[in-house]
């Protein structure tokens, strides 16, 4: 009986220091996940919090043909359309859109869709469909679902707002939840200025996507296309 009693002891004992052991460990990897984060999920949340500042800007929808400058080159600052929005918010990070998209078109044309294959650099980064096809190709293209969980902030989705005429929209996902749903909201402009709205499921959703950046592009050539 001692014996049994003195093996359980010990059973218990080795159980217990397995059981601390298990958790330092656990609490040291979280302490270094702490200390060494992410730095997509960083960009990310820097993305999400430049698309919010943009909503306290007054932009008139104008979806007129503007010629700027290239590259850094914008519209008026109170004027644009949905993917100004996007293009601002990336240009907040130091990412110019205008250069990357007109090059990667000027490059790979066939990529791009039929309607938009201008090769303008006024007004490529500007059309939804190219941005689409853009970021199909240098970042991540997502899953279209039904399920809000799986759109996260820093997210770039685009819509169909009316199929029979084909409105292409585009609006990036937000880390600011609707107190009503739930879900992400969305800043985009679709006629009001930079809004953040609980519209992720108002229109058909034609493509998900995630761009970090001109990652797969040299960085002396990052450096020559952003400055």
């Amino acid at each position: 009986m001692r014996h049994f009693r003195y093996q359980t002891k010990l059973s218990l004992s080795l159980y217990l220091l397995l059981l601390v052991s298990f958790l330092l460990t656990q609490t040291i990897a979280s302490q270094i996940i702490a200390a060494h984060p992410d730095p997509r999920q960083e960009f990310l949340a820097r993305l999400s919090a430049a698309a919010i500042e943009r909503t306290h800007h007054t932009v008139r929808y104008d979806p007129g043909y503007v010629g700027i400058a290239y590259p850094n080159g914008d519209v008026p600052a109170d004027s644009g359309v949905c993917s100004d929005e996007v293009i601002r918010s990336y240009r907040a990070l130091g990412i110019d859109l205008q250069p990357l998209v007109h090059e990667d078109m000027k490059k790979n044309l066939s990529a791009y869709p039929k309607g938009s294959r201008t090769l303008d650099r006024n007004i490529d980064h500007r059309r939804v469909p190219n941005l689409m096809a853009f970021f199909s190709r240098q970042g991540e293209k997502l899953p279209i679902t039904k399920r809000a969980a799986d759109y996260s902030p820093g997210d770039l989705v685009t819509w169909d707002l009316d199929p029979k005429r084909g409105i292409p929209h585009i609006g990036i996902v937000v880390d600011q939840k609707s107190p009503q749903s739930g879900r992400y909201m969305i800043v985009h402009n679709i006629g009001d200025g930079p809004q953040m709205e609980d519209v992720l499921f108002d229109w058909k959703i034609t493509g998900h996507y995630r761009y970090y950046g001109p990652e797969k592009i040299e960085p002396g050539k990052i450096e020559s296309l952003n400055h």
